[in-house]
């Protein structure tokens, strides 16, 4: 037996399992008798049946079998100890001519690269403290939200609600077999292109309207059926104790609980996006390569999220290798954020993830799915590789943690971020 290594790039390896017959010949003659023991033919005792009525019957079953155990046996015991490969290697060819054994692998291994000096690496963080005028604006949306709404016969305002039917235009007439009844609230932001048409028109009018954009506009025949004026809620103390479970008592304190809760928004906020501008920038700084295995496992883990998502089964229009190139740059991305992750841990070699930290966790997620945190400790202990999976994300966390000390950040407000990311979006 014989193990080849080709280097395909830095990154990409070939190996090669070479062996002759007398390699594998004390597996067959295991094999034979094994399954001469099972095998049960008319004129033969059962267990029996002559070794060459086995080897002529069922020879190539028997020893393709022994050959696919005896590769997968060589890759565990011989090629992942020495070449500890990194992502879901790739079996190329597998040929047995001429009592010659030759099966061919790809596997990935773990980019060689140095990290660039951190504090030449500057990040956007933004910041953002919450105005009273926010706070007024969030409490008159809930006001709204939990308004009434009164049916009038008025012209219509851009803050009515509408119901109108909604007739297709083909070619300049109505298409009266597919009209369906909708209901428009031109309050909300989704509404805006209808805002202006209807604005001003009663019950009976007809408003031809498009709708889309691009190559994708449909003309429709908008027919006012229903014209109903909000009444919003009002704000008082009740109100104030319902609509934060009795956490405020008054309207004061739900204006100041109000506030907190949206400070609190942008703060997390803040944190995830510095997390992925953090990856951006540090993905950026680093020209290292990425073994074509362990992108295909990326990849796959992208269309895994996507069969979960649609309740276990990939959407039956779903085309999987055009989605794949779709999300090419960004599996990139991630995978180079795998790497440059693990040697970051390397650096920071005091991260020490505490019980602490995981009860922390576990009693988000406990809150989050409305069960015990001893029912949601029981889960991940049932489960090892979940539990895997949250000290790895645990670890990725205080690596960010870390980072914050070593980049320079640059504090920007809302504003100028969202500039700035409108356009990065637009390159």
């Amino acid at each position: 037996m014989e193990i080849t290594v080709n280097d395909i790039t830095s990154v990409d390896k070939e190996i090669v399992i070479s062996a002759r017959r007398e390699d594998l010949e004390p597996k067959f003659k295991e094999a034979y008798k094994k399954y001469r023991g099972q095998i049960n033919m008319p004129g033969f005792r059962p267990g029996k049946v002559p070794l060459k009525i086995v080897q002529k019957r069922f020879g190539d079953e028997i020893e393709q079998e022994e050959i696919n155990k005896y590769v997968q046996e060589i890759f565990e015991e011989e090629v992942v100890p020495e070449h500890d490969p990194i992502g879901e290697s790739e079996m190329l060819d597998l040929i047995w001519e001429n009592d010659e054994l030759e099966a061919k692998f790809k596997i990935g291994a773990r980019p060689d690269f140095e990290l660039e000096d951190l504090s030449v690496i500057t990040v956007d963080r933004l910041v953002h403290d919450v105005t009273d005028e926010e706070v007024e604006e969030e409490i008159n949306r809930q006001l709204e939200q939990q308004g009434s709404w009164e049916e009038v016969d008025e012209k219509i305002t851009k803050t009515s609600r509408v119901t109108v039917d909604a007739i297709p235009l083909e070619d300049g007439e109505p298409d009266e077999e597919n009209a369906a009844e909708e209901v428009i609230d031109l309050n909300k932001e989704e509404s805006e292109p209808f805002r202006d048409e209807l604005a001003g028109h009663t019950i009976g009018d007809e408003v031809e309207v498009e709708v889309g954009h691009d190559d994708h506009i449909h003309d429709f025949l908008l027919v006012v059926k229903k014209v109903e004026k909000l009444h919003k809620a009002e704000l008082t103390d009740a109100f104030a104790k319902e609509q934060s479970d009795g956490e405020a008592k008054n309207t004061d304190e739900y204006r100041s609980l109000v506030k907190s809760r949206i400070q609190n928004y942008y703060d997390q906020s803040a944190d995830d996006l510095f997390k992925n501008d953090v990856i951006d920038e540090l993905v950026d700084k680093h020209d290292l390569e990425v073994p074509d295995v362990f992108l295909s496992q990326v990849k796959n883990q992208f269309v895994q999220r996507v069969r979960q998502e649609s309740g276990g089964e990939l959407p039956a229009d779903f085309d999987e290798e055009a989605y794949k190139e779709n999300i090419h740059d960004r599996a990139l991305r991630d995978a180079k954020w795998f790497f440059l992750n693990e040697k970051l841990q390397e650096k920071f070699d005091d991260i020490e993830i505490k019980p602490e930290d995981i009860d922390e966790h576990l009693e988000m997620q406990a809150a989050q799915y409305g069960v015990t945190i001893d029912q949601m400790r029981n889960l991940f202990a049932q489960n090892p590789q979940q539990l895997e999976s949250l000290r790895n994300s645990i670890r990725e966390d205080k690596v960010f943690e870390k980072l914050k000390d070593e980049v320079k950040i640059s504090e920007i407000d809302k504003e100028t971020y969202q500039e700035k990311y409108d356009e990065k979006v637009k390159a």
